[in-house]
């Protein structure tokens, strides 16, 4: 792809985690319409859980997630007495009715938690949820806050998926972005895991970060797959200073342009596959036995808030301030600031704060942009057999993008609309053509690549 059609194509759209995207939230959904959307659930839905810790003990600027800094514990103490109230209040009204499947630690920095308190809260989700047999657990770890006690405090409550946040090897990118982390750090964590009988292991790694170049990417890359993680995440930097003010701490003139990035992105997908993993999706890559290159392989791959995943669940349940829910109904988010979270939970065990209620033509679109998310393209037949009618509209769409000769973003093959190899890093833009909301609001986002 020519350096021109790459800096056309990188414009600023959401990441499609969701459809509608978070921005598009709005206060209408309230704690009484999620309150409704839990009690209207199935019996015997199978559901996930997302348990949000808003805390680290020092503020990587590369951060974009809903997170604060602190070095006294007490306000953690103090915070997890709300989400335990939350755990309950939430569980009471699903008790009988959803059985678990899997949980998610994330954060912020689950592993700052202390060795007791990572015990307790999981006895507490086991108290106020149904458990199916084999739950997967999948916990955040950042490798400096790692001890042997929270080592034996996540094999305690069965963590069976431990991802490691890496971003980059090299001491000039980590002093940018203010996280040092040693690969002889990261290979002892990562041995302690397996030691402990966890199986799977992830590795987060960024690209478009402050001083990074093409060599040093290819050599932090080389330097995780030496650890043989079974799931390795590669995610462009998003650079949102309006939204994190902490991010003006690095110098816009050290980050690498869209040609760096796209260059920077390849390499690395490149270098994943030609050491045997298959990729997933836009930015994931998974060894061939790995349970999500399954689910890419068979068609079973789905997106959400954590991103690729092969979880089934049609039902998503955030808890801590900023998660999101989502429900059959639509998504319902949690007030974001801590103190407000606490507030409400005190008040009347549920903090939604804003949401969606979807629409079915919201359902739709957001079908379509989430197997172009995840297959780089969808079919015909499928979507007129899901939507009926409807769907003409969203055919006619992606025939008119494929028809167009300068710019086509989309190219039809029989009963297929295909993102083609070329522009898969920038699948974000195709998906972005189908997205109704895009125009609405002045919401800002980051780069495409």
């Amino acid at each position: 792809m020519s350096p021109e059609a790459i800096a056309r194509l990188s414009e600023a759209v959401p990441r499609y985690t969701s459809y509608p995207t978070a921005p598009h939230f709005h206060t209408g959904i309230d704690a009484a319409t999620y309150r409704g959307w839990l009690e209207e659930l199935r019996s015997g839905e199978p559901i996930s859980l997302y348990v949000h810790i808003p805390y680290c003990d020092r503020l990587c600027w590369f951060c974009a997630c809903h997170t604060k800094m602190t070095r006294r514990y007490e306000p953690v103490a103090e915070y997890l007495k709300a989400l335990q109230a939350e755990i309950g209040a939430v569980g009471s009204i699903l008790r009988g009715k959803a059985s678990v499947r899997t949980v998610h630690f994330g954060g912020g920095s689950p592993t700052m938690l202390k060795p007791d308190d990572i015990v307790a809260l999981d006895r507490t989700l086991r108290t106020a949820f149904d458990y199916m047999p084999g739950v997967e657990t999948s916990v955040e770890i950042e490798p400096n806050d790692m001890d042997e006690q929270r080592f034996d405090a996540l094999a305690t409550i069965g963590m069976t998926r431990a991802s490691f946040g890496v971003q980059d090897f090299d001491p000039k990118v980590q002093a940018a972005i203010n996280r040092e982390q040693s690969f002889e750090l990261t290979a002892s964590v990562v041995e302690a895991v397996r030691s402990r009988g966890v199986q799977s292991v992830n590795l987060d790694l960024l690209y478009g970060l402050p001083h990074q170049t093409c060599e040093s990417v290819a050599s932090t890359m080389e330097q995780a797959l030496s650890l043989g993680p079974d799931r390795v995440a590669l995610f462009g930097y998003a650079h949102v200073p309006w939204f994190k003010k902490h991010q003006t701490r690095i110098d816009e003139t050290w980050l690498p342009g869209p040609v760096d990035r796209y260059r920077q992105s390849r390499l690395a997908g490149e270098l994943a596959m030609l050491h045997g993993y298959q990729q997933i999706g836009l930015d994931h890559f998974a060894l061939p036995a790995d349970s999500l290159a399954a689910a890419a392989r068979t068609g079973r791959l789905r997106r959400n808030f954590q991103g690729y995943t092969d979880d089934s669940c049609e039902t998503l349940i955030g808890l801590g301030p900023s998660s999101i829910s989502h429900l059959p109904q639509g998504y319902a988010q949690n007030v974001t600031a801590t103190a407000d979270y606490q507030r409400r939970i005190s008040e009347s065990g549920i903090a939604t704060a804003r949401g969606i209620a979807l629409t079915d033509e919201d359902r739709m679109r957001g079908w379509v942009i989430e197997r172009l998310m995840c297959d780089f393209a969808f079919s015909r037949s499928e979507l007129v057999r899901k939507f009926g009618k409807a769907a003409n509209t969203i055919i006619g769409e992606a025939h008119s993008l494929a028809s167009k000769l300068n710019d086509r973003v989309l190219e039809e093959s029989g009963d297929v609309f295909v993102v083609s190899r070329e522009r898969r890093p920038l699948v974000r833009t195709t998906a972005a053509k189908f997205d109704n909301f895009l125009s609405q609001g002045s919401s800002k986002y980051s780069a495409a690549v």
